[in-house]
């Protein structure tokens, strides 16, 4: 019995054991399901959703369009309304990043982090995009920056003329240069969007920013515009067309906060305006500008940022422009609605995009969303905002590399002599001469040479506004404001060389054979830089510049002026004292290229972009007495 029950036992453990073997191995309906399962993972994979989301929108080899669809179905109106707003660096926040999906962070003018060097901007940026990676759909942030004559916000970087001087200059080989350049010097500081060029076509000098216009005629502006976009988007960096649209066309007498003319109105024909305003932009949206600024001005009585015409059935329509529309400094404090939220409403019905709102972002976020919730903006408006907003981002390759471990450089480190060497072609192509009787110019060898004015030492006054501060500043008792060459470090450096003797201490000016004079105007920008009186020693002339002039009038001595000024500033009760002038514009830190032209080692070419008045009574006459025309330039 024991034997029957053990051969009983044994047959049970064998058929377990058997049973176990049999589901190690799947049948074959059981593999076909599993087959299933894993097909439609891949698929799930390939298609890129995992988990139900929809994640085409991270596969660069998709087009733009499709990324932009995959993203946007996915967005609540909340993340889409973050994307569409820009704060300022020092407001926002790494959890603001996260809990607003801010699109965008500036730096205004000046606008700093830490000790301003390489390594503060890019921890600052750094800890940002942190903030927008822990977002939902981790869409990175685009910093932006006024990099407008050199990426002038950062000490130690390379600043060029102003764009008056560039007009000057006139050579768009430089400028593609130029742009290429700033883009390298940029992208060392994390940053990828630049509000610049300015491509107003200024027809007024009391304006404060006429140095922020390459010239009075469209087609130089057009010219220099465009080169210095393809520089920066060759480099990889977003440039801005601004400021949308005859921002330098506003009538003297409209502007918004001194009654002058920044942010004034442009009252003119539809006729004048295309003519002389627009045509930029359509140079510019056909090279694929990605970004538009919009103006603080009006135009024909209505802000520019409330102007669905200008905004929407013509620029974006009619000329094509598929980037995104950014609106000025905080500029919906001053358009026509009752209130905040209607400003807003009707900024964006106009066809702005993006806010630049660097203090109140949080509660613009608030506004557009209660516009959208009452019917106020329409949710295809801003699917239409955000896609563009998209559409650049994805361009620039902000999802493959949101931290930019992956770019390329030219350079390491900020203030390379191969850009400084740029720069100082730029000024020597930027100076006019204007005036040079007896041969006085170029300088002779074995000659003495009293140097003096405010303008000859101040690296300050050749940088202008939009320097290190916004509304610029003069060296201290620190020494220069950032690095670079004075007009005097220049005339020394070449005296040497030409066996001509610099003379600096006002004792032994009666040495001297002839007089160098560096006279120009304060620091200034936008409407602070506004006047009705343009001399070079009224309101905005630097104060020293009368007492300079009158003690080398009583030197008598042949003199040379060096006007380092934004506009062509009014000289003509002093220009018989002078046997040669020169105009120098705002040169930047390259001031020895001042000085090789003055030795002769490079000709005088530069013209004037911008005719220039005898008196401001003569501004804007058809029949306008000038002092000098448009084109004018004399040479060796």
């Amino acid at each position: 019995m024991k034997k029957y029950k053990w051969l009983a036992l044994l047959m049970a453990v064998l058929i377990a054991f058997t049973a176990c073997d049999k589901k190690q191995e799947p049948s074959e309906a059981d593999t076909e399901d599993q087959n299933e399962v894993n097909n439609e993972e891949q698929n799930e994979e390939q298609n890129g959703e995992q988990n139900g989301e929809d994640l085409r929108y991270l596969d660069a080899s998709l087009s733009t369009k499709e990324r932009v669809e995959s993203l946007l179905k996915q967005m609540t109106l909340k993340e889409k309304v973050g994307q569409m707003m820009q704060g300022e660096r020092n407001r926002v926040s790494s959890s603001d990043m996260m809990n607003l999906n801010l699109g965008s962070v500036l730096s205004g003018g000046g606008s700093i982090p830490g000790n301003n060097t390489m390594k503060d901007w890019n921890d600052m940026f750094q800890q940002l995009q942190d903030g927008a990676m822990k977002t939902t759909h981790k869409i990175p942030l685009l910093y932006g920056v006024d990099a407008v004559h050199g990426h002038n916000n950062v000490k130690g970087a390379v600043i060029y003329p102003h764009n008056i001087g560039l007009g000057a200059a006139n050579d768009p080989e430089l400028m593609y240069q130029m742009g290429a350049a700033v883009a390298e010097e940029m992208k060392l500081t994390s940053i990828l969007w630049n509000f610049s060029p300015c491509v107003a076509v200024v027809q007024d000098p009391r304006w404060g920013r006429t140095y922020e216009s390459y010239s009075s005629d469209p087609a130089i502006v057009t010219a220099l515009a465009d080169a210095f976009l393809k520089g920066q988007t060759d480099h990889g960096v977003a440039a801005t067309a601004k400021h949308y649209v005859a921002d330098g066309g506003t009538t003297f007498g409209t502007g918004e906060i001194n009654g002058l003319l920044d942010r004034g109105d442009s009252i003119m024909s539809e006729e004048e305006l295309r003519a002389t305003h627009l045509v930029p932009y359509q140079t510019l949206v056909n090279s694929g500008v990605k970004i538009v600024m919009a103006s603080f001005s009006s135009y024909n009585g209505l802000k520019m940022h409330e102007h669905e015409y200008l905004i929407t059935d013509v620029l974006k329509t009619e000329l094509g422009f598929q980037g995104f529309v950014v609106s000025d400094w905080e500029a919906m404090n001053a358009l026509s609605g009752n209130n905040f939220e209607q400003d807003i409403t009707n900024s964006i019905n106009a066809g702005v995009d993006m806010l630049m709102e660097p203090n109140n972002y949080k509660e613009a976020v608030e506004a557009i969303i209660k516009s959208v919730n009452s019917g106020k903006i329409t949710e295809e408006r801003i699917d239409d905002a955000v896609s563009r907003i998209l559409t650049v981002k994805f361009d620039l390759g902000l999802f493959e590399d949101p931290y930019q471990e992956k770019l390329t450089h030219e350079v390491t480190e900020l203030g390379s002599e191969g850009y400084r060497d740029i720069a100082k072609q730029l000024v020597e192509k930027s100076l006019v001469l204007l005036k040079n009787e007896n041969g006085t110019l170029p300088l002779k060898q074995g000659q003495k040479v009293f140097v003096t004015g405010p303008a000859i030492n101040d690296m300050g006054m050749q940088i202008g506004g939009w320097g290190l501060a916004w509304q610029g500043q003069v060296d201290g008792n620190d020494g220069k404001i950032t690095e670079g060459t004075t007009i005097l470090e220049g005339l020394q450096e070449y005296a040497a060389n030409y066996g001509i003797e610099i003379i600096t201490e006002k004792e032994k000016a009666a040495e001297a054979d002839l007089v160098i004079m560096a006279i120009g105007e304060v620091t200034y920008a936008e409407f602070e830089g506004d006047t009705t009186d343009l001399s070079i020693t009224g309101k905005k002339a630097h104060p020293q510049n009368k007492n300079t002039i009158d003690f080398v009038e009583g030197l008598e001595k042949p003199v040379v002026t060096l006007i380092v000024a934004g506009r062509n500033v009014l000289i003509n009760d002093y220009i018989d004292q002078w046997e040669s002038i020169v105009m120098c514009y705002l040169p930047g830190t390259e001031g020895d290229g001042i000085a090789s032209v003055l030795f002769g080692d490079k000709p005088f070419t530069g013209k004037l972009s911008m005719p220039y008045y005898k008196s401001v009574e003569d501004i804007g006459k058809e029949e306008a007495e000038l002092l000098f025309d448009l084109g004018y330039g004399l040479s060796y």
